[in-house]
């Protein structure tokens, strides 16, 4: 019976010997994983990006389009005061509003959208 024991006690170390091969395998490629990850991010942090902050916008029709010159109004669906949105490529990424940074215009992110949200509008 104590040979038994023995034998199964030692086939009992095997496995977890295996166990613990494998669970160092699979910690060194999460390791391998997460910094191929950042590898890549850190490419991503060279693309251009063009950012474009949005007063407002209206429909008018050509004809209105045709007499505009200069001096000329035309109202925003926008109200005065409301933020404003913060495009980049297109999408909108935040809200915010007209700082002015010494002699140039400048804009605080006032409302970030959910990241979750932004790649669903993509």
């Amino acid at each position: 019976m104590a040979e038994e024991k023995n034998k199964e006690t030692v086939e009992e170390e095997n496995k977890l010997e295996e166990t613990n091969k494998v669970d160092d395998v699979n910690t060194d490629n999460s390791e391998k994983i997460e910094r191929s990850g950042l590898e890549n991010l850190r490419v991503l942090e060279n693309i251009d990006v063009k950012l474009t902050v949005e007063v407002g916008g209206a429909e008018i029709k050509l004809r209105e389009l045709l007499r505009i010159n200069e001096g000329s109004v035309i109202e925003l669906e926008r109200l005065a005061g409301d933020p404003l949105d913060i495009l980049a490529n297109g999408t909108k990424i935040a809200k915010g509003e007209v700082v002015m940074i010494g002699e140039r215009f400048g804009i605080r992110f006032t409302e970030v959208v959910d990241p979750k949200e932004r790649v669903q509008n993509l």
